[in-house]
């Protein structure tokens, strides 16, 4: 098949751009050809090795929008997302089906009021989770679209319903693993005597509570020597200038080490490849709807978490990867990481047993096959 993807979102890096690297080369491994069409001004942040087509219309970033330049930007997509849809419309006869993998019901709300909601091939919406909020605006925009079978909202969860309702035209399917794609190693943990590493990675916000995160780590009374290595992207002014100010007031404490930087390809491989275990305390309602890429990327590195019991908990429930603790309970987090360090060596053979399982059943290539059997449903 040709496999066209639609990718209207530029960030400065992280899970997105890994995210539609899986697409890509999953879809190629399994003897497919894929095309990008993108903005006309959309930059890429890495060479897929892949054709592109460019369409009218501007891509619009999330850096920095705040206020009326929120509203304004919210409305300029709006107006963009009609002038694209209009233009894959006439371009469908090149490819045989299309993928726009982050996804949201204004997509869906969107497409009621274009030509392209009666597209000849195969239309897949991939949202990485629902809210309680988003479902009924979700259903019903998907319900306007049911008479075209070719519209496939796909929704990234670990269930089977959108908070117990079904729909014949919305699939329901698991999250996929990141892994090591440059780097063909095998993770590597550090034997008994040497400094136990671990790593809290990703995109920094100031709702991740990273000053509260370090308290509670050099509070903790460790058997071993341990090392917390923090790395962090930032896209608004004011985490950037937080961030840079926890760096100022830890980066003495030998036990600590900081890099506010993005990471893309191998080097954010490399960087997770270097620890032994990956931390991710924070806490919000929405991580129970969304799947956390951290914890994915753990999962697909073979690494041990430490994780608040909102993320993601039907992982937990099945697999230990790592160990979890009530949400927003400093205290808990204390006694779990102390707990978690200490144990460390004794435990691993169960989180690496559990990490292998995981790793498995959510692989990107299962879950390329998983879209590639939704692709199959053809059908007006």
């Amino acid at each position: 098949m040709r496999i066209a993807i639609f990718e209207n979102i530029m960030t400065p890096g992280g899970h997105e751009v890994e995210f539609d690297r899986i697409l890509v080369e999953e879809f190629r491994a399994l003897g497919h050809a894929v095309e990008f069409y993108v903005p006309e001004n959309f930059s890429f942040q890495f060479d897929y090795q892949t054709p592109v087509t460019r369409l009218k219309g501007d891509a619009v970033t999330y850096t920095n929008s705040r206020g009326w330049r929120k509203i304004f930007s919210a409305a300029k997509r709006e107006i963009n997302r009609q002038r694209w849809y209009s233009q894959l419309a006439d371009a469908q006869k090149n490819f045989d089906a299309l993928i726009v993998p982050t996804s949201t019901y204004r997509y869906l709300r969107a497409l009621n009021h274009s030509v392209l909601k009666k597209i000849s091939v195969p239309m897949i919406f991939i949202l990485h989770g629902i809210n309680p909020t988003e479902a009924p605006k979700f259903l019903a925009a998907a319900d306007k679209l049911a008479g075209n079978r070719n519209i496939k909202p796909v929704v990234l969860t670990f269930g089977d319903n959108i908070f117990g309702e079904r729909r014949e035209n919305i699939f329901t399917i698991y999250p996929p693993t990141y892994t090591a794609r440059d780097l063909k190693v095998a993770p590597k943990i550090s034997a008994a005597g040497d400094v136990l590493k671990v790593g809290f990675f990703g995109q920094y916000r100031r709702e991740k509570n990273l000053r509260g995160l370090l308290e509670v780590f050099l509070r903790g009374k460790y058997t071993r020597r341990v090392e917390l290595q923090v790395q962090g992207s930032t896209m608004h002014a004011e985490d950037a200038a937080d961030f840079e100010d926890i760096i100022r007031q830890y980066r003495g404490d030998e036990r600590l080490s900081f890099l506010h930087k993005g990471l893309i390809g191998a080097e954010w491989q490399r960087a997770i490849l270097g620890v032994d275990a990956l931390l991710m305390p924070y806490s919000a309602p929405r991580y129970r709807y969304h799947w956390g890429g951290m914890l994915f990327t753990a999962i697909g590195f073979g690494k041990p978490v430490v994780a608040s019991d909102d993320m993601n908990p039907e992982v937990f429930a099945q697999y230990r990867v790592g160990e979890t603790f009530p949400a927003g309970n400093v205290d808990a987090l204390g006694n779990v990481l102390e707990a978690f360090i200490n144990d460390f060596d004794k435990n691993f053979p169960t989180y690496a047993e559990n990490l292998r399982a995981a790793g498995e059943e959510f692989s990107p290539v299962n879950f390329v096959r998983r879209l590639e059997k939704i692709i199959s449903l053809r059908g007006q």
